[in-house]
């Protein structure tokens, strides 16, 4: 790590957590608890890893720059789970943890005889996380669940994109990003519930319920007025103005303007005081009900004046505004910098990297990226030696069974 990072524990620390499971929907939960400071033990196969370890843009030499983020804080464990010695490892590795992460296709636990019945019967504290494109019940509980799967059935996928074209991806994997946030939240809860009766239980966490769950008012609009939400590009129908407007020099800003006063406050900075009262425009419903003739004509003001100036207008007048931001943008921002949104970190392959840091900020027990993503394996023997008793004996011949 560099000197912009500090090292600290975490407000999880202390606490151990098992991550089975690959690609998203499960290791991003992982991430999650590892940057607030929980042991995270990544059960891998042996010779194979994690696909994530391949995805993503790549470097020169084929490696994932994807891998970085989603596997840092975390220690590698490389162990067989469809053989019965695989399976004993990871029960003697639940007896001494706070939870168990996985996000494999429902009845594969079972069938590798780890059901959550079984290891309860080891360690009744255990919290089971489980990380599913349907769930654990119900009538698709088995299918096979992608995270484009949830979005698609979760609503998401219908209101996203411009109406002229057919529904388009948000551009990230944001259904198993969802759903895995939403089973940190499920464990955390379940960790209070602990608390106070010893007892663990399990989180269910389905993708696409972790996309409906985002979808506002979507399900009652239809259920009281039959009103279904298309796609609409980059507004909000009937919320004006709130919209991406271009600048004289090329450039793009989002203006969100909508509420009352401060539509009063943009009709001063564009120097037309007398839009605020006109009829036309002086209501959150009048405006929306003009809404494309309201774009044109703040889109005919904005692009005589260059991006930077017009930031400047904008705050000056305090209306809520940014510019559309890529990467480089990020990196340049004095806000990102000063609040160390984006880090630098150290990577035994890479060297400097940059990523994401840790959110939310905590201010007295921040969370922090301690260590960077694993070789596979790496901590294989280390992990089975200090916290399960494993002679150097017993490890070769595990390994040499290939178990490990």
């Amino acid at each position: 790590m560099t000197n912009e990072q500090k090292s600290v524990a975490g407000p999880l620390a202390g606490l151990r957590l098992v991550e089975m499971g690959t690609l998203l929907a499960g290791p991003f939960c992982g991430q999650l608890m590892g940057d607030f400071g929980a042991e995270v033990i990544k059960i891998e196969p042996p010779g194979q890893g994690d696909p994530m370890r391949e995805w993503g843009r790549e470097k020169s030499h084929g490696m994932s720059l994807w891998w970085p983020v989603v596997g840092r804080n975390k220690k590698s464990v490389t162990v067989n789970l469809r053989v019965k010695e695989g399976q004993e490892i990871v029960r003697q590795l639940v007896s001494k943890a706070d939870f168990l992460l996985e996000n494999f296709r429902p009845g594969t636990l079972e069938r590798w005889n780890l059901s959550f019945e079984e290891l309860q019967k080891i360690n009744p504290r255990l919290i089971m996380i489980r990380v599913s494109g349907f769930g654990q019940t119900g009538p698709y509980a088995s299918r096979a669940g992608f995270g484009a799967v949830g979005e698609a059935m979760g609503g998401l996928r219908y209101v996203c994109g411009d109406p002229s074209t057919p529904p388009s991806r948000m551009g990230i994997s944001i259904g198993d990003s969802l759903a895995a946030t939403f089973a940190c939240i499920g464990a955390l809860s379940a960790l209070y519930h602990r608390e106070k009766t010893g007892q663990g239980q399990i989180v269910d966490s389905a993708i696409y319920e972790a996309v409906l769950n985002m979808m506002e008012s979507l399900v009652t609009e239809y259920d009281k007025t039959g009103y279904i939400r298309e796609r609409t590009g980059a507004i909000l129908p009937n919320v004006a103005p709130s919209n991406v407007y271009p600048t004289r020099d090329g450039g793009m800003i989002l203006i969100a303007a909508n509420q009352d006063t401060v539509f009063g406050r943009l009709a001063e900075a564009m120097g037309r005081p007398e839009l605020a009262k006109d009829e036309r425009y002086a209501t959150h419903t009048a405006r929306g009900a003009r809404q494309t003739e309201l774009d044109d004509l703040i889109a005919d003001w904005t692009r005589t004046i260059d991006a930077p100036v017009l930031e400047e207008l904008m705050e000056k007048f305090g209306i809520p505004s940014g510019k559309i931001y890529r990467t480089p943008e990020m990196l340049e921002d004095a806000h990102f910098r000063a609040r160390q949104a984006i880090v630098t970190t150290m990577h035994p392959k890479f060297g400097e990297l940059r990523m994401q840091n840790v959110a939310p900020k905590l201010s007295a027990t921040p969370g922090g990226i301690r260590r960077p993503a694993p070789e596979l394996g790496e901590h294989t023997d280390e992990t089975l030696a200090s916290l399960l008793g494993f002679t150097a004996d017993k490890l070769a011949a595990l390994r040499a069974q290939g178990v490990i």
